[in-house]
Protein backbone atom coordinates (compact mmCIF):
# COMPACT_ATOMS: atom_id res chain seq x y z
CA UNK A 1 0.00 0.00 0.00
CA UNK A 2 1.22 3.27 -1.01
CA UNK A 3 2.34 5.91 2.06
CA UNK A 4 2.35 9.67 1.95
CA UNK A 5 4.09 12.61 4.31
CA UNK A 6 1.77 14.63 6.71
CA UNK A 7 2.16 17.18 9.09
CA UNK A 8 1.25 15.03 12.56
CA UNK A 9 -1.00 17.29 15.46
CA UNK A 10 -1.04 15.54 18.21
CA UNK A 11 -3.83 15.64 20.68
CA UNK A 12 -5.33 14.33 23.74
CA UNK A 13 -8.63 13.23 21.93
CA UNK A 14 -9.32 10.83 19.13
CA UNK A 15 -10.40 11.84 15.72
CA UNK A 16 -12.60 9.97 13.36
CA UNK A 17 -13.54 9.97 10.09
CA UNK A 18 -16.31 12.69 8.78
CA UNK A 19 -16.31 14.55 12.43
CA UNK A 20 -15.78 18.15 12.47
CA UNK A 21 -12.29 19.53 14.59
CA UNK A 22 -12.05 23.05 15.61
CA UNK A 23 -8.72 24.19 16.44
CA UNK A 24 -7.22 27.11 18.58
CA UNK A 25 -3.64 27.26 17.86
CA UNK A 26 -1.12 29.11 19.74
CA UNK A 27 1.81 27.27 19.95
CA UNK A 28 4.60 28.10 17.70
CA UNK A 29 5.15 24.73 16.21
CA UNK A 30 1.78 24.48 14.84
CA UNK A 31 1.71 27.92 14.10
CA UNK A 32 4.26 27.10 11.43
CA UNK A 33 2.36 23.90 10.31
CA UNK A 34 -0.80 26.11 9.63
CA UNK A 35 0.81 28.92 8.21
CA UNK A 36 2.69 26.55 5.59
CA UNK A 37 -0.95 24.62 5.10
CA UNK A 38 -2.93 28.41 4.57
CA UNK A 39 0.07 28.47 1.71
CA UNK A 40 -1.23 25.90 -0.54
CA UNK A 41 -2.59 26.37 -3.63
CA UNK A 42 -6.71 26.94 -2.97
CA UNK A 43 -7.42 23.87 -4.62
CA UNK A 44 -4.49 21.77 -3.37
CA UNK A 45 -5.99 19.81 -0.02
CA UNK A 46 -4.90 21.29 3.28
CA UNK A 47 -4.24 17.92 5.43
CA UNK A 48 -2.61 16.97 8.30
CA UNK A 49 -2.63 13.49 10.59
CA UNK A 50 -4.09 13.82 13.87
CA UNK A 51 -3.07 11.21 16.33
CA UNK A 52 -3.93 10.59 19.96
CA UNK A 53 -1.45 11.14 22.87
CA UNK A 54 -0.79 8.00 25.09
CA UNK A 55 -1.93 7.98 28.91
CA UNK A 56 0.98 9.34 30.58
CA UNK A 57 2.63 11.53 27.89
CA UNK A 58 2.02 15.45 27.92
CA UNK A 59 1.64 17.64 24.80
CA UNK A 60 3.90 20.02 25.44
CA UNK A 61 5.91 20.78 28.92
CA UNK A 62 4.75 23.73 30.76
CA UNK A 63 6.43 26.43 33.62
CA UNK A 64 3.75 27.34 36.31
CA UNK A 65 4.42 30.37 37.32
CA UNK A 66 6.27 32.37 34.25
CA UNK A 67 4.27 34.77 31.88
CA UNK A 68 3.39 33.59 28.86
CA UNK A 69 5.57 36.05 26.55
CA UNK A 70 8.49 34.41 29.43
CA UNK A 71 8.17 30.41 28.84
CA UNK A 72 10.48 28.77 26.50
CA UNK A 73 9.37 28.22 22.96
CA UNK A 74 9.08 24.17 22.48
CA UNK A 75 10.67 22.60 20.04
CA UNK A 76 9.02 19.95 17.00
CA UNK A 77 9.29 17.28 19.64
CA UNK A 78 8.81 18.91 23.05
CA UNK A 79 7.43 16.74 25.46
CA UNK A 80 6.91 13.95 23.56
CA UNK A 81 10.59 12.48 24.52
CA UNK A 82 13.36 10.93 22.12
CA UNK A 83 11.21 8.91 20.35
CA UNK A 84 7.38 10.59 19.55
CA UNK A 85 6.15 7.60 17.79
CA UNK A 86 5.91 5.81 21.11
CA UNK A 87 4.22 8.86 22.89
CA UNK A 88 1.06 8.57 20.00
CA UNK A 89 -1.12 5.86 19.42
CA UNK A 90 -0.31 4.90 15.96
CA UNK A 91 -3.90 4.99 14.44
CA UNK A 92 -4.98 8.04 13.36
CA UNK A 93 -6.92 9.83 11.19
CA UNK A 94 -6.67 12.58 8.60
CA UNK A 95 -7.79 16.39 8.82
CA UNK A 96 -8.80 18.76 5.84
CA UNK A 97 -8.88 21.96 6.88
CA UNK A 98 -11.67 24.04 5.54
CA UNK A 99 -10.84 26.77 7.27
CA UNK A 100 -7.41 28.68 8.49
CA UNK A 101 -7.65 32.20 9.71
CA UNK A 102 -5.10 33.73 11.22
CA UNK A 103 -5.70 36.44 14.10
CA UNK A 104 -3.89 39.42 14.32
CA UNK A 105 -1.88 37.97 17.79
CA UNK A 106 -0.41 35.55 15.63
CA UNK A 107 -2.52 32.25 16.66
CA UNK A 108 -4.74 30.54 14.05
CA UNK A 109 -8.20 29.57 14.44
CA UNK A 110 -8.81 26.13 12.27
CA UNK A 111 -11.79 24.23 11.32
CA UNK A 112 -10.71 21.06 9.78
CA UNK A 113 -12.82 17.78 9.24
CA UNK A 114 -11.60 14.00 9.46
CA UNK A 115 -11.67 11.99 6.34
CA UNK A 116 -9.75 8.79 6.30
CA UNK A 117 -7.74 6.59 8.86
CA UNK A 118 -4.31 5.87 8.66
CA UNK A 119 -1.03 4.20 10.40
CA UNK A 120 1.26 6.26 11.37
CA UNK A 121 4.86 4.69 10.33
CA UNK A 122 7.68 6.98 11.47
CA UNK A 123 7.97 10.01 12.58
CA UNK A 124 10.26 13.33 11.68
CA UNK A 125 11.48 15.85 13.90
CA UNK A 126 13.93 17.32 12.03
CA UNK A 127 12.33 20.21 10.83
CA UNK A 128 9.76 23.12 12.54
CA UNK A 129 7.30 19.84 13.43
CA UNK A 130 6.21 16.64 13.24
CA UNK A 131 6.01 15.08 10.26
CA UNK A 132 5.02 11.52 9.59
CA UNK A 133 5.52 8.99 6.90
CA UNK A 134 1.23 7.95 6.67
CA UNK A 135 -0.30 4.63 5.43
CA UNK A 136 -3.82 4.52 4.77
CA UNK A 137 -6.16 1.96 6.11
CA UNK A 138 -8.93 0.80 4.20
CA UNK A 139 -12.19 1.11 5.79
CA UNK A 140 -13.81 -2.70 5.47
CA UNK A 141 -17.52 -3.52 6.16
CA UNK A 142 -17.13 -6.62 7.83
CA UNK A 143 -20.43 -9.13 8.48
CA UNK A 144 -23.52 -8.49 9.21
CA UNK A 145 -22.57 -4.68 9.81
CA UNK A 146 -26.29 -4.01 8.69
CA UNK A 147 -28.39 -5.62 11.41
CA UNK A 148 -25.41 -4.37 14.04
CA UNK A 149 -26.11 -0.70 12.87
CA UNK A 150 -30.24 -0.98 13.69
CA UNK A 151 -28.66 -2.51 17.22
CA UNK A 152 -26.23 0.14 17.90
CA UNK A 153 -29.32 3.01 16.93
CA UNK A 154 -31.73 1.61 19.76
CA UNK A 155 -28.65 1.23 22.15
CA UNK A 156 -27.53 4.89 21.39
CA UNK A 157 -31.02 6.59 21.99
CA UNK A 158 -31.33 4.30 25.10
CA UNK A 159 -28.10 5.52 26.40
CA UNK A 160 -28.54 9.07 25.36
CA UNK A 161 -31.91 9.25 27.48
CA UNK A 162 -30.04 7.60 30.65
CA UNK A 163 -27.15 10.25 29.88
CA UNK A 164 -29.56 13.83 29.35
CA UNK A 165 -32.29 12.54 31.68
CA UNK A 166 -34.24 13.36 28.39
CA UNK A 167 -37.78 12.15 27.92
CA UNK A 168 -38.71 10.12 24.76
CA UNK A 169 -40.61 13.03 23.58
CA UNK A 170 -37.49 14.79 23.36
CA UNK A 171 -35.23 11.88 21.95
CA UNK A 172 -37.99 11.41 18.77
CA UNK A 173 -37.17 15.31 17.88
CA UNK A 174 -33.50 14.31 17.82
CA UNK A 175 -31.96 14.21 14.31
CA UNK A 176 -32.16 11.08 13.20
CA UNK A 177 -28.74 8.93 13.32
CA UNK A 178 -27.35 8.06 9.75
CA UNK A 179 -28.23 4.73 8.39
CA UNK A 180 -25.10 3.98 6.50
CA UNK A 181 -22.85 1.40 9.25
CA UNK A 182 -19.68 3.13 8.92
CA UNK A 183 -20.99 6.66 8.92
CA UNK A 184 -23.35 5.30 12.14
CA UNK A 185 -20.19 3.82 13.84
CA UNK A 186 -17.83 6.84 13.84
CA UNK A 187 -20.57 8.90 15.02
CA UNK A 188 -21.60 6.93 17.95
CA UNK A 189 -17.94 6.43 18.53
CA UNK A 190 -17.02 10.30 18.91
CA UNK A 191 -20.63 11.53 20.65
CA UNK A 192 -20.16 8.66 23.27
CA UNK A 193 -18.58 9.62 26.65
CA UNK A 194 -15.53 7.20 26.73
CA UNK A 195 -12.14 7.93 27.52
CA UNK A 196 -9.28 7.95 25.35
CA UNK A 197 -8.23 4.33 25.63
CA UNK A 198 -11.97 3.43 24.53
CA UNK A 199 -12.31 5.69 21.69
CA UNK A 200 -8.72 4.97 20.12
CA UNK A 201 -9.95 1.12 20.35
CA UNK A 202 -13.06 2.23 18.01
CA UNK A 203 -11.01 4.38 15.72
CA UNK A 204 -8.56 0.69 14.73
CA UNK A 205 -11.02 -1.24 14.74
CA UNK A 206 -10.18 -3.64 12.29
CA UNK A 207 -13.99 -2.98 10.01
CA UNK A 208 -17.14 -1.75 10.57
CA UNK A 209 -18.60 -4.61 11.63
CA UNK A 210 -16.23 -5.13 14.43
CA UNK A 211 -16.72 -1.08 15.47
CA UNK A 212 -20.25 -1.91 15.57
CA UNK A 213 -20.15 -5.06 17.39
CA UNK A 214 -17.59 -3.40 20.21
CA UNK A 215 -20.24 0.06 20.44
CA UNK A 216 -23.22 -1.91 21.73
CA UNK A 217 -21.11 -3.82 23.99
CA UNK A 218 -19.95 -0.04 25.36
CA UNK A 219 -23.57 1.17 25.08
CA UNK A 220 -25.04 -1.53 26.48
CA UNK A 221 -22.64 -1.46 30.04
CA UNK A 222 -22.36 2.54 29.58
CA UNK A 223 -26.12 2.56 30.02
CA UNK A 224 -26.41 0.02 32.88
CA UNK A 225 -24.08 1.78 35.43
CA UNK A 226 -25.84 5.47 34.73
CA UNK A 227 -28.93 4.08 35.29
CA UNK A 228 -27.88 3.03 38.87
CA UNK A 229 -26.07 6.18 39.88
CA UNK A 230 -28.90 8.76 41.78
CA UNK A 231 -27.71 12.32 39.62
CA UNK A 232 -24.93 12.62 37.30
CA UNK A 233 -24.21 15.82 35.69
CA UNK A 234 -23.81 14.03 31.79
CA UNK A 235 -24.96 17.32 30.03
CA UNK A 236 -21.62 18.77 31.44
CA UNK A 237 -19.90 15.66 30.42
CA UNK A 238 -20.97 15.92 27.28
CA UNK A 239 -19.71 19.56 26.44
CA UNK A 240 -16.15 19.10 27.45
CA UNK A 241 -13.67 21.33 24.92
CA UNK A 242 -11.43 19.69 22.51
CA UNK A 243 -7.67 20.41 23.96
CA UNK A 244 -6.32 22.46 21.17
CA UNK A 245 -2.69 21.83 21.15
Amino acid sequence: MTTARLPIFPLNSVLFPGLVLPLNIFEQRYRTMMRELAQLPEDAPRRFGVVAIRDGHEVAPSAPGLPDDARPEPGPASGFGPDPLRSFHTVGCVADAATIRRRENGTYEVLATGTTRFRLLSVDASGPYLTGEVEEIEERQGDEAGALAAGVVRAFRAYQKRLAGASETSLARQAELPGEPRVLSYLVAAAAVLDTPAKQRLLQAPDTASRLTEELRLLRAETAVISKLPSLPAVDLTRRPTSPN
